[in-house]
């Protein structure tokens, strides 16, 4: 049951292929029909959604993938490896809104198990209203709680052995749904050059390339458990593949749905495709978003661990299923689950492709892939680092800018100034990412001048 120390070279014995398993498992869920069923509601036709979610997605997924690098190499997890830009107090403020991401996040996969057993149960006749709810609830909420307390290796195990069935099952899905829609190619609703490039900005930033880079916090949490002597291009290839395969398989199958007329919510997606009779089909299905609550609980036990809080890592987790549940009921309350989905991406995407440029610039430009780890455990490294918090405020405020989501709130300036166009995970990450690194060579200049002293570029160790 690791915490956030790292994890020593005896004890990390998990393997390209066991991390292929797990991103797979996290991703082959309901929700991710959602994706493609998102694009037919902002109005493009089905080819244009798949074309924006495959290229999308190849880059968020390429990101991604970096991201597990560092944590193959370092053993030690995401927020930690946060410390090397922002100081050891400055990591605390990613690490909380980590913290709070991943309580989100269960509550918004459990909310899409919750509507599809209730879907399914009244589908064979079996009706509880509001107390059926909360007993499916309870239920999957309990079974993400005990994997995710026991630990990585539970997770681990899960994702290994029942995987691959699901898999087999989504396939047979799969062509058993295309074979009972007619698919419409062309059309959408979109009108105009103008409306339909604002369509394509908002699909990228919400679940194209936003669905890869949303999990970039989380990376390293995992692959920090990869055997050393696995090549590092294995493990990128086993996580970016692991996260771009399910995703865009799954969301090509709810564009197709949705595109023939099928609708846009995931109960309304499954009933109107397969009916009763994918019952045992259906409860296999559920194992995704199970797969993906059990990584969001773990990350979030860890990112408190890492801002400082002292109470046993299981004790957390218990927490944040609490926090969590509070989440769920929110989501329930939605109207309409698509758009909840687009202001939740939206939102989550303002902070973390910020914060993923930093990483970024610190990790493989000034560090070049070289981290010292003693140094970010060492209480008397540095407290804080102005320029990565600077840079990460200003991508933040860059990312609001050129944001345009479907509230007034999350629709800025620069979005509106050039046709309603969202490219926020764009504009944040190189806005915070070359901030970085000019204030880096700046804080170098003056060193080297006989000014303040800057922290070493390229430290030695792993």
């Amino acid at each position: 049951m690791h915490g956030v120390e790292p994890v020593p070279e005896h004890g990390r014995d998990s393997s390209a292929m066991d991390q292929w398993w797990i991103w797979v498992g996290a991703n082959v869920a309901p929700i991710n029909w959602v994706l493609g069923a998102l694009g037919i509601t902002l109005g493009l036709s089905l080819w244009e959604t798949l074309v924006v979610i495959a290229a999308g997605n190849a880059i968020g997924c390429a990101v991604f993938g970096a991201f597990n690098l560092m944590g193959h190499r370092t053993g030690v997890n995401q927020m930690v490896l946060g410390r090397a830009a922002f100081g050891q107090r400055g990591a605390i403020i990613p690490g909380v809104i980590q913290g709070v991401l991943t309580m989100g996040w269960v509550g918004v996969n459990t909310w899409v198990i919750l509507d599809l057993a209730v879907a399914m149960l009244g589908e064979l006749g079996i009706h509880g209203g509001a107390g059926l709810k909360y007993l499916v609830a309870a239920v999957v909420m309990a079974l993400q709680l005990g994997l995710a307390v026991v630990g990585f290796y539970a997770i681990r195990s899960f994702e290994k052995y029942t995987v691959p069935a699901t898999v087999l099952v989504m396939a047979v899905m799969t062509v058993l749904s295309l074979t009972q829609v007619d698919l419409r190619w062309s059309g959408g609703t979109a009108e105009g050059g103008r409306e339909k490039f604002t369509a394509i900005t908002q699909l990228l930033t919400a679940i194209g390339v936003g669905w890869g880079v949303s999990w970039v916090p989380y990376s390293a949490d995992y692959s920090r458990f990869v055997a050393p002597q696995v090549p590092a291009r294995r493990v990128f290839w086993a996580t970016a593949l692991g996260m771009y395969v399910p995703t865009v398989w799954l969301a090509a199958l709810g564009a197709c749905l949705a595109g023939a007329g099928k609708g846009g919510d995931p109960s309304q997606l499954v009933i109107a495709s397969f009916g009763t009779m994918a019952l045992p089909v259906l409860l296999l299905i559920m194992h995704g978003p199970v797969a993906t609550n059990i990584l969001n609980l773990y990350s979030c036990s860890l990112a408190a661990l890492t801002v400082g809080v002292r109470v046993a890592r299981w004790k957390v987790t218990l927490l944040a299923g609490a926090v969590a549940t509070g989440a769920l009921l929110l989501f329930m309350r939605s109207p309409s689950f698509a758009e909840s989905f687009d202001h939740w991406m939206a939102s989550i995407l303002v902070w973390i492709s910020p914060w993923a440029g930093v990483m970024l610039v610190e990790y493989y430009v000034l560090r070049r892939g070289r981290v010292d780890v003693a140094s970010l455990y060492a209480q008397d490294g540095p407290a804080w680092r102005p320029r990565a918090l600077a840079a990460l405020g200003a991508g933040i405020v860059a990312g609001w800018c050129w944001q345009y989501g479907l509230v007034p709130a999350m629709q800025g300036p620069l979005a509106r100034a050039l046709g309603d166009t969202d490219f926020s995970w764009l504009s944040g990450g190189l806005v915070a990412g070359g901030l970085h690194y000019l204030l880096a060579r700046q804080e170098r200049r003056k060193a080297r001048s006989g000014g303040t002293p800057a922290a070493p570029e390229v430290p030695t160790g792993v």
